[in-house]
């Protein structure tokens, strides 16, 4: 087995963006893929590590993306190459269901220990977000005897049947998909930037209409689960307003609701804490993960209180890969790597930095309606000059001077107006700076500043 070979950290340009190998692997991809895969931005990448991609042409660009939030321990980190290639040497697949190994109830023990609250939990592992989010649907069914389902404004759960009803956005998510599964119900989410009476009413008045729409149109009784991301990914990076969890969650509780905490882009240190729902205190009965779980190996779980796990049958829960060994092996050493470089701090870190540049960019642009997130989960929100009014043209147009650049940023936003920004929590420092110079760059470029 190979040590690690580290990349040089820093950005080079050879070629422009993307260039002419990548676009050659382009063509071949128009012809053999699926039109409906898409792809942001087509630079075909041969090696990545620390906070660089290295593409077929020699180019090396900064990494804002982490793949959405999966690469929190960086790409081949040592630790996640060394436990996925031993376990891959040994034996790569049993099914856990048939003949099981250590690696899954290792990663089940952890996850029972680092996810928020100290009663006596069970995990379920799985290979994506979307099976995650399903199995805790199906496993609150179970427990509670009811079927419908509460999700939120802005909310994003996946994209396979139940879990694209459970998602808010149409497109590109839903459009021409459907019919999606019933007894799915949505309300109203605490959005401060874009709340009527303003963010100081946001978390009172959001948390009151959302029970009030449960209560009148679907009854407290029905409720299996309430689901909802501690900061809403795809929707936009939305926060909710501090006091309006706390109020769904001891909603839930007095009504025997299970409360599904999704963490799939939030948890793993991403936001400056284990989990995200931490900073308010919040304790779910249920939580599911994924992406950063495994260094980028597909994994996924539900964790949550033993009654409520234990409620499924035997054989109810599971799947051929679900779990797969490789995955599990690769999830240790990330979990690993996560506790032994203080990746909560060094989120935190990245957190600072970027809020202060970007509050800082928002004084001289007044396309920059908010700025937001916790820890390396960031956002800018973009406006038409003077108002609240979305500005995709000009989100779109920054992203691709980014791109250009040798910047790997996302877009969000039910709108299309969200930069969102998901750096590795290993980027050394020096990168994170200039790619914040390059985002304030692709800014100055609009020409539209504050007066």
């Amino acid at each position: 087995m190979s040590a690690v070979t580290p990349l040089p950290q820093e950005r080079r340009l050879v070629t422009a963006i993307p260039g002419p190998k990548s676009q050659e692997l382009q063509a071949r991809k128009l012809g053999a893929v699926a039109a409906g895969v898409g792809t942001t931005l087509p630079v075909y990448v041969t090696r990545a590590n620390g906070g660089v991609l290295e593409d077929v042409d020699g180019n090396s660009l900064i990494d804002f993306g982490s793949g959405i939030a999966v690469t929190n321990v960086g790409n081949s980190a040592e630790a996640v190459v060394a436990k996925a290639s031993e376990q891959l040497a040994a034996f790569t697949h049993t099914c856990f269901m048939v003949t099981p190994y250590e690696g899954y109830v290792a990663v089940a023990e952890q996850l029972n220990e680092l996810t928020p609250g100290d009663h006596e939990k069970r995990t379920a592992l799985f290979n994506s977000g979307a099976e995650a989010v399903e199995n805790a649907v199906k496993i609150a069914r179970a427990y509670t005897k009811r079927t419908a389902v509460v999700v939120f404004d802005h909310g994003y759960h996946g994209r396979t049947n139940l879990t694209m009803g459970l998602t808010a956005k149409n497109m590109p998510y839903k459009q021409g998909f459907g019919p999606f599964a019933p007894e799915i119900y949505r309300v109203p989410v605490a959005y401060p930037y874009r709340w009527l009476t303003g963010a100081e009413n946001c978390a009172a008045e959001a948390a009151a209409q959302a029970i009030d729409i449960i209560n009148k149109q679907i009854g407290a009784d029905n409720v299996a689960a309430i689901i909802i991301e501690p900061i809403q990914g795809e929707g936009g990076f939305i926060e909710p307003a501090k006091g309006f969890l706390p109020a769904i969650v001891e909603y839930a509780k007095a009504n025997g609701i299970v409360f599904v905490a999704d963490e799939i882009q939030t948890g793993f240190c991403r936001t400056g804490q284990w989990f995200a729902c931490e900073d308010e205190g919040i304790v779910p009965d249920l939580i599911t993960t994924a992406k950063g779980i495994a260094g980028g190996l597909p994994l996924a779980a539900v964790t949550g209180r033993a009654e409520i796990m234990d409620a499924a049958h035997a054989g109810g829960l599971g799947g051929t890969y679900g779990g797969n060994p490789v995955a599990c092996a690769a999830a240790l050493g990330s979990i690993e790597t996560m506790k032994e470089q203080d990746l909560v701090g060094k989120a935190q870190r990245i957190g600072e930095v970027m809020l202060d540049r970007l509050r800082s960019m928002q004084e001289k642009f007044d396309i920059i309606g908010d700025v937001r997130g916790r820890g390396a989960m960031i956002a800018v929100e973009l406006v038409k000059p003077g108002g609240k009014e979305p500005n995709a043209e000009a989100t779109a147009a920054i992203a691709k001077a980014c791109h250009a650049e040798g910047l790997v940023v996302l877009t969000a936003g039910t709108y299309g107006n969200v930069l969102r920004f998901l750096p590795p929590l290993v980027m050394p420092e020096h990168l994170l700076n200039e790619g914040l110079d390059i985002i304030e760059g692709a800014f100055a470029l609009q020409g539209v500043t504050a007066a």
